[in-house]
């Protein structure tokens, strides 16, 4: 059974404090582990993150990479194959959202034409679009878009 007045931190898991300035033998004496001189070695000594005392930094060293697109999250693919796997003929956002076959996220979709539709699906979103392919492909199979 577990008594209140017996909890106790993990072992090591509190440091004891260090007690800077008390003389060379306690280890920390004369510069309080501050080194020798300099801005940080002062009392208020300040300098922004990152700053390697006037040197270039390391985030302006290095080159940028990559752009990262806030649509990128409220859009989706969605393959012929994928389409296949929706149930019924009818083809709505919320029901490719219900069949997990786009993020909840998602505003938008484009159908693209990549493997094969046989049966026939009716696009009844105007959030979702096609390519032209994929549009031509969707129609041979007896479907149609209505929007």
């Amino acid at each position: 059974m577990m008594r209140l007045n017996t909890i106790k931190p993990a072992a090591g898991a509190k440091r004891k404090h260090l007690r800077v300035g008390r003389g060379a033998s306690a280890g920390q004496g004369k510069t309080c582990g501050r080194g020798v001189k300099g801005q940080r070695a002062r009392k208020g000594g300040y300098h922004k993150v990152g700053f390697e005392g006037g040197q270039m930094p390391l985030q302006r060293r290095l080159p940028k990479i990559g752009f990262r697109s806030a649509l990128k999250a409220t859009r989706a693919e969605l393959t012929l194959d994928d389409l296949m796997r929706v149930k019924g003929g009818d083809v709505t956002l919320a029901g490719l959202v219900a069949a997990s076959l786009v993020p909840e996220s998602t505003q938008r979709v484009k159908i693209i034409l990549s493997g094969k539709v046989t049966a026939a699906y009716t696009v009844k979103d105007k959030a979702i679009t096609a390519t032209k392919g994929a549009k031509s492909a969707v129609e041979a199979a007896g479907g149609r878009f209505e929007v």
